[in-house]
């Protein structure tokens, strides 16, 4: 005989049933959803909060080099705002081989982070609206990331990757004295040592002293001669200086040379006018100061070592020391004296 069930047993079988209809419920979206891709794939793991995924897909990391902005005065008194990475991106692409080893482009990155703090405290392009200019004669090179590309041909984008790696492991990261951002000048080559700030520019700077550079044998042009006529010095010197005396012997209208410590001429009488080392370079178009000058058949002839103007790190000691095993922090402090390198934050 069919018996029925007391008071307990009908209140597990209701809450049985209900549990069971809830259970069946829950399961059918996620079946449906493992179907989804069709027959014989596995069911697709949802991530614990996909809200949250997202948005840290979607959203860059926030470097300093990316949170802080610059105004560019590009030319013509075109201005362009963008962010310090894009513009050291930039400013590294124009200034250093993409070829050179990358504790070098590391060295450089920071040397150009640095200048550009240094050059904006200047605020010397505020009545232009700008921070800094894309002029190498008055901030820094520049060139834009299509033009290096083609520039580049087939190594466009492992150059592009160098580069933009070189910036990115040095982010934030400044060379400063007495707690300022230095005067972070370079050039491209120089003799057995740099030149001290002093006797280039007239001021003395602590950490821009004369120091040892060991430059490497791949140095393109290290030894440039320069042959101008007597004509063609006669009529430069007279443009830039009416008042030197260019008569006599052409062999005695260059003379009185001084030399540095590091062996670059201090000055010299052109005409009788004294000028200076890094004068002369400029008038006769030489590729730096460390120079001879002899004149033979009504030619003179200027044999010239390096290139620039000797202050600061030299681009191409600091590749012959990234690739002797230097990292890019030994690099800045052999060539700048004294500085201590920094974090932004």
């Amino acid at each position: 005989m069919a018996r029925w069930p007391i008071h307990g047993e009908v209140t597990r079988m209701v809450l049985a049933g209900v549990l069971m209809g809830i259970s069946t419920l829950c399961l059918f979206p996620l079946l449906a959803l493992g179907q989804a891709g069709g027959e014989g794939e596995p069911m697709a793991t949802l991530p614990a909060s996909p809200l949250a995924s997202e948005a840290q897909q979607s959203q860059p990391v926030q470097t300093w080099d990316s949170s802080q902005t610059l105004r560019v005065l590009l030319g013509e008194g075109q201005v362009e705002e963008m962010t310090m990475g894009e513009y050291l991106w930039r400013v590294v692409a124009a200034e250093m081989p993409a070829s050179f080893e990358p504790q070098a482009l590391r060295a450089q990155a920071v040397c150009a982070r640095t200048y550009s703090l240094w050059k904006m405290g200047a605020n010397s392009h505020q009545d232009q609206g700008a921070d800094i200019c894309a002029d190498s004669g008055c901030c820094q090179a520049y060139i834009d990331p299509q033009k290096a590309s083609e520039n580049w041909g087939d190594n466009a984008q492992g150059n592009t990757e160098k580069i933009t790696q070189a910036i990115s492991d040095t982010d934030g990261q400044v060379m400063t004295y007495d707690g300022k951002p230095i005067q972070a000048v370079f050039f491209s080559s120089s003799t057995s040592s740099t030149e001290d700030a002093q006797a280039v520019w007239g001021n003395s700077l602590p950490y821009l002293v004369s120091v040892s550079s060991p430059e490497g044998e791949e140095v393109p042009n290290y030894y440039s001669t320069v042959t101008l006529s007597r004509e063609e010095v006669e009529k430069k010197v007279k443009e830039a200086y009416p008042d030197a005396d260019l008569s006599g012997d052409p062999a005695g209208w260059l003379s009185g040379m001084t030399l540095t410590a590091s062996g670059r001429v201090g000055s010299m009488k052109v005409g009788g006018v004294e000028l200076s080392g890094g004068a002369v370079r400029t008038l006769f178009g030489l590729r730096s100061t460390c120079f001879q000058v002899t004149y033979q058949e009504e030619k003179f002839t200027f044999s010239v070592t390096g290139y620039g103007h000797g202050v600061g790190m030299s681009q191409y000691g600091a590749n012959t020391m990234a690739a002797e095993g230097s990292s890019w922090q030994d690099i800045l402090t052999h060539y700048y004296t004294g500085v201590t390198i920094e974090t932004k934050s």
